[in-house]
């Protein structure tokens, strides 16, 4: 997609923040925002993985001289953490514009009663618990100046829940409720808040899923043609870089061989 010259604009010397950028949507949305600004932002990282930030951050900085990037090791799953996190900010990159609460997490497809504590738990700590974390750690930023974006990745699975999904699907679900409070709560202010929930996108989220089991994460795509990071990563800079009273409050975003979590049509050979 090109985002124009009003998108370039609207995105000069405005700070990022995304979170599970070391892959996928994250990594994806990191080069998306680099080349709408033509490199002229900030961006602050943060994933598990701090030597894929490491890469990304060269690749960027060798096409895009001018860009500024912060790259900060997190796991949005321990909340001591993210207090952490942002105690450590240089206070050049404080100043936080834009929030991307990409970082989630599903383990396993357990039905209920046989699901494992432990996975419950990295589950809800990482995509309720951290993702909340995030967006109270930096809306006080944006409501002094009275402006910024906060970017909720949500997913199909928190409006339409599936058998095997029963924790990961009421995660999706709770972050859709927090998003629609946040958004009520934010009327009388300049802050957007903005719902993207992907269908079926290809990425490792089902290699996470099926604990590194490959081939069993290759079959959740086999016979459809998936959507991929960079067809989530447009729509973010998309609905960040619309006027600033225009609000993209949720988007539902499928393949064309989608309709529903469920309904997913499969070709065969």
């Amino acid at each position: 997609m090109s985002f124009g010259p009003q998108a370039a604009e609207r995105l000069t010397n405005k700070i990022i923040l995304i979170t599970g950028a070391s892959a996928g949507i994250g990594e994806s949305t990191a080069w998306d925002y680099a080349k709408a600004s033509n490199g002229e932002i900030k961006l602050i990282l943060t994933a598990r993985r701090i030597e894929r930030l490491e890469s990304l951050e060269k690749d960027l900085s060798t096409q895009f001289p001018q860009i500024k990037i912060l790259t900060k090791q997190l796991d949005v799953s321990n909340l001591k953490d993210i207090e952490s996190f942002f105690q450590s900010l240089p206070t050049e990159f404080q100043d936080i514009d834009i929030l991307i609460n990409n970082a989630g997490k599903a383990h396993g497809v357990d039905k209920i009663g046989t699901i494992k504590q432990e996975d419950i738990d990295v589950m809800f700590q990482t995509n309720v618990l951290g993702m909340i974390s995030m967006t109270q750690h930096v809306l006080p930023i944006m409501k002094q100046k009275d402006s910024g974006d906060i970017v909720q990745l949500g997913s199909i699975a928190g409006r339409d829940p599936y058998p095997g999904g029963g924790i990961y699907c009421a995660t999706k679900a709770a972050l859709r409720s927090f998003t629609h409070s946040l958004r009520k709560e934010l009327i009388d202010t300049k802050i957007r808040v903005i719902e993207i929930d992907p269908g079926n996108v290809e990425t490792e989220f089902s290699n996470t899923r099926f604990f590194g089991d490959l081939e069993k994460a290759k079959k959740v795509y086999q016979g459809t043609e998936p959507l991929i990071a960079k067809d989530i990563s447009d729509l973010i800079v998309y609905t960040t870089t619309r006027r600033s009273n225009t609000v993209i409050a949720e988007t539902l975003i499928f393949s064309t061989n989608q309709a529903s979590a469920s309904h997913l049509y499969r070709k065969t050979d």
